[in-house]
C-alpha cells in the first residue's frame, strides 16, 4: 500500500509518521482485526516503525526493511526512536560530541543499534543508547523525517 501525505480521519495525526513499540512482544498481522493471521511479531520494545495508514484502532506500519502490517494502536508509542545505519552491515558508526563531522567522538554505535531520539536539527540527530549520548548523521539513521525539537 502505498503512503500518502495527509492526516488520518481516524487518529487526526500525520501520514506518514514515525512511532515505536511500546512492548518488547509486538504481533503484526496481516489485516486490522484480531481475527487475521499473525504474520510476524516484533521482539524488542523500542523499535521505530513508520505508520502509513490507519483503520479504526489499527495502524498500517513499515519497518526498517519494507516490511508492512497491522499494528493494534495501544501497542504503539509516540516516543521516537531510530535505528542506527543498518543498511552498514557490521559497521561502527562515530556518535558525536556536538553535530558536526569535525566535532569529537564520544562513541562509536554497531550499525542496527536502537537508540532513542532526543531532538534532530535536519541534518543531525542527538541520540541515546546504552548510556552513551551523542550526535550522528541524520542520515545515518531510520526513524525520521523531519526536524524533531524535543528537549
Amino acid at each position: 500500500m502505498a503512503s500518502t501525505i495527509g492526516v488520518s480521519k481516524y487518529s487526526g495525526l500525520p501520514l506518514p509518521r514515525f512511532v515505536s513499540l511500546k512492548k518488547s512482544k509486538v504481533n503484526v498481522r496481516r489485516g486490522p482485526s484480531r481475527q487475521h493471521p499473525i504474520a510476524w511479531a516484533f521482539t524488542k520494545k523500542g523499535v521505530p516503525v513508520e505508520v502509513i495508514s490507519e483503520s479504526d484502532n489499527w495502524r498500517l506500519v513499515r519497518d526498517v526493511e519494507g516490511s508492512e502490517g497491522w499494528i493494534y494502536q495501544g501497542l504503539l508509542s509516540g516516543e521516537r526512536s531510530v535505528v542506527v545505519a543498518p543498511w552498514e552491515g557490521e559497521a561502527l558508526l562515530d556518535i558525536r560530541k556536538k553535530p558536526g563531522a569535525d566535532s569529537s567522538v564520544v562513541a562509536r554505535f554497531e550499525a542496527g543499534v536502537i537508540a532513542e531520539v532526543r531532538n534532530c536539527t535536519g541534518s543531525w540527530c542527538r541520540i541515546e543508547s546504552a548510556g552513551y549520548e551523542g550526535w550522528i548523521a541524520q542520515n545515518k539513521v531510520w526513524g525520521v523525517k523531519a526536524h524533531i525539537h524535543k528537549y
